[in-house]
């Protein structure tokens, strides 16, 4: 479905700043409905294209990573899964990379404030970074998820189980994003866009812009998610499996722990979906599911992958 052509739209004045189950809904949807977010860049319109390194000395983090929403899906209850399709995102011409002291993954390294502005021409395929360098865009929101169960507030700089910044860089159009339902009505948010990033955004940025973004929600219960998991149909940016894949993730304050998360949740999979007993799932992941970091700056909570082929289960 087309930006433009969805059942209903969030403006961009619509967003708020943390994760909260007692925030008002800004839209009521029912089950199968398309939404456009029209969201903000994740400085919060803070930095523009006559920005400086200078000003990023002077950002509010109060303002920042802003979310458009939150929308509640009628229907969704606590224990299922809201399956989220990303249909299309539209560029808006400009975003930013920087170096934000204090800030990514190499901070005590890098503690000096350093800005790069982007032209993303709607359309082309790659930006250009330099004489020389491009980069390729592929558009998808940084910032996804769902209220908490816990009372809030909640930042939405950190990942979380139920969503939040996972900076996932394959949730591009035409993927589906799995997510825990931990309140009635789910209460989407989504935010953060970005044109490209690499696995692990590890200096803190992506090509950060304000974007148009195109989304469908389906209330699951035939799915059983601890934390987030999604599909990628085709080739998607780094993938080497062409028919796409299916990936379950771990979110935590431990690498290890996420990753030992992630594999649980794919053994869970390959159990329920597969018929497999869990040895024989265990022994599939160490031969055919890849491990990947997706995130590794957002403190407290890092973002694993694992990614299982389609066509390696054909049952």
């Amino acid at each position: 479905m087309a930006i433009g052509a969805c059942d209903h739209t969030i403006h961009q004045h619509q967003h708020h700043h943390a994760w909260d189950r007692e925030h008002a809904p800004a839209l009521e949807v029912e089950d199968g409905a398309s939404v456009e977010f029209e969201t903000t860049d994740a400085s919060g319109g803070q930095l523009g294209p006559s920005s400086t390194a200078h000003d990023l000395e002077a950002l509010d983090f109060e303002r920042v990573n802003p979310v458009s929403g939150p929308v509640v899906v009628r229907g969704a209850r606590r224990g299922d899964v809201l399956e989220v399709e990303v249909l299309e995102l539209a560029l808006r011409g400009w975003g930013w990379t920087a170096i934000i002291p204090g800030f990514g993954l190499l901070a005590d390294q890098y503690p000096t404030p350093w800005l790069k502005h982007w032209n993303l021409t709607p359309g082309s395929p790659t930006a250009l970074f330099g004489d020389g360098v491009e980069v390729p865009v592929a558009p998808f929101p940084g910032t996804i998820g769902l209220a908490p169960p816990t009372p809030g507030p909640h930042s939405t700089v950190p990942p979380h189980p139920w969503g939040g910044n996972l900076d996932t860089k394959h949730l591009t159009a035409g993927t589906k994003l799995y997510l825990p339902v931990g309140v009635e009505g789910a209460l989407f948010s989504v935010g953060d866009t970005h044109a490209a990033q690499g696995d692990g955004e590890v200096c803190g940025t992506a090509i950060e812009s304000a974007m148009r973004i195109a989304l469908r929600f389906r209330v699951r219960r035939d799915l059983q998610l601890r934390f987030p998991a999604f599909e990628t149909f085709g080739e998607a940016p780094g993938d080497r499996a062409t028919s796409g894949s299916f990936v379950t993730t771990g979110v935590g304050p431990d690498l290890m722990g996420a990753a030992r998360d992630a594999v649980s949740a794919m053994i869970d999979h390959l159990t329920r979906r597969a018929g497999l007993d869990a040895n024989e799932a265990y022994a599939l992941c160490s031969v055919a599911v890849d491990l990947r970091l997706h995130e590794v700056v957002d403190a407290p909570n890092w973002v694993v992958g694992a990614w299982l082929p389609h066509g390696i289960v054909r049952r």
